[in-house]
């Protein structure tokens, strides 16, 4: 049994390398953008709506609800980017009630590289806020001592999101495969059961971390001029 599809190698030239884990990626994505282009196709703005448009309006507000709760006052700058990295997990994540799927996000290549477009995203949308002296100015807050630890802080959040999402995916899955060899049928299908839930919750978890992290950089500015009006 293999506990990664790494280890599900199609084909092979050199150091190019094509494995269950980049071909389930890519088939995740064209599922998702196949599926967003043919529910947003008709989209209605009358009472009478498909239940399609109805589901999907229901994720884009619960989303949106969530980045605002966090702290980002305008959802729909951002949703973009966390919505769709929340799509992307959680659809990762739920395909294990298809027998013989593994999920990409058990694949440490597939987490690391998850955090790097969080790491990379956070900047982005504190320049674009800040500009680029704003943002770089906050690695020197609360005093220029802290440049080093500001820094180190953000690599080590990086290796902790790949760590903890790769950690969890990975863990349920060896411990079904191991119940499929020990144990009847029902327990490892409850097993699938509770790992659907635990992908949900780290899809929430990954993406609520991220826009967090987006927070941390966006509402500073905001806070500074607030502090100057009221002297």
């Amino acid at each position: 049994m293999n506990f990664s599809s790494d280890q599900v190698i199609f084909w092979q030239y050199s150091f190019v390398t094509i494995n269950l884990t980049l071909v389930t990626t890519w088939g995740i994505m064209l599922f998702m953008v196949v599926g967003s282009a043919l529910i947003t196709r008709n989209l209605k703005t009358g009472l009478h709506i498909s239940r399609w448009q109805c589901a999907l309006e229901l994720i884009v507000t619960g989303i949106n609800t969530q980045i605002e709760e966090v702290g980002l006052s305008k959802p729909s700058t951002y949703i973009g980017f966390i919505g769709t990295l929340f799509l992307f997990i959680a659809i990762a994540n739920t395909g294990i009630i298809f027998p013989g799927y593994q999920p990409p996000t058990g694949s440490l290549s597939t987490t690391v590289a998850l955090s790097l477009c969080v790491f990379l995203a956070v900047p982005f949308f504190g320049v674009k806020k800040t500009g680029v002296l704003g943002y770089l100015k906050t690695y020197l807050e609360p005093t220029f001592i802290m440049l080093p630890f500001n820094i180190i802080s953000d690599i080590t959040r990086t290796l902790a999101l790949a760590v903890r999402l790769f950690g969890n995916i990975m863990s349920g899955g060896m411990i079904v495969g191991i119940l499929l060899s020990i144990s009847p049928l029902v327990f490892p299908v409850l097993m699938n059961l509770l790992g659907l839930l635990t992908g949900l919750v780290q899809a929430y978890i990954f993406s609520i971390l991220a826009t967090v992290y987006i927070v941390a950089v966006v509402s500073k500015p905001d806070k500074q001029v607030q502090s100057v009006e009221n002297q």
